[in-house]
């Protein structure tokens, strides 16, 4: 089985991409609050700079499967023309990611540094619009590899 290099990468990367989704939305993060010694302001200075670096990976990775994707041989399993479902689901994750690096990151991190510098501000619903994001790209990223793969079988 001939299967092109563009094939694998699109395979590869939802997984890849899923894992670290879970790794530090769901477990990093979490747990992190739970560690002695670590107050408020320490976890949230961390999580600054983690999910800073979780974005500029899941860019890298969004804009590595598209290249990809245009990279594969049209008409071949996995070779740069997916379904409409697909499509479908490649349009929500980049449409969920931007919306949490464009919109969600930078408030949330606005509020973060008030916090770390002893100020109160007023409650937010972004936090949650961010999980909400977060756990929709949990289910899409699988549907888009899954959806791959099944391109690639006979």
């Amino acid at each position: 089985m001939n299967i092109h290099l563009a094939a694998v990468a699109q395979i590869a990367i939802p997984f890849l991409w899923l894992g670290m989704v879970l790794a530090i939305s769901f477990l990093e993060t979490p747990l992190k609050f739970r560690a002695p010694g670590i107050t408020v302001p320490l976890g949230l200075g961390i999580g600054r700079l983690v999910f800073r670096a979780l974005n500029a990976a899941e860019l890298v990775l969004a804009a590595a499967f598209t290249l990809a994707l245009l990279a594969g041989n049209p008409g071949t399993p996995g070779g740069g023309d997916l379904g409409g479902a697909a499509t479908t689901v490649l349009i929500a994750i980049w449409t969920l990611l931007v919306i949490q690096v464009a919109l969600l990151r930078p408030r949330l991190d606005r509020r973060a540094r008030q916090l770390i510098q002893g100020q109160n501000p007023p409650r937010s619903h972004q936090h949650l619009a961010y999980i909400a994001a977060e756990c929709a790209k949990i289910v899409l990223l699988p549907t888009l590899g899954i959806l791959l793969i099944h391109g690639l079988l006979p």
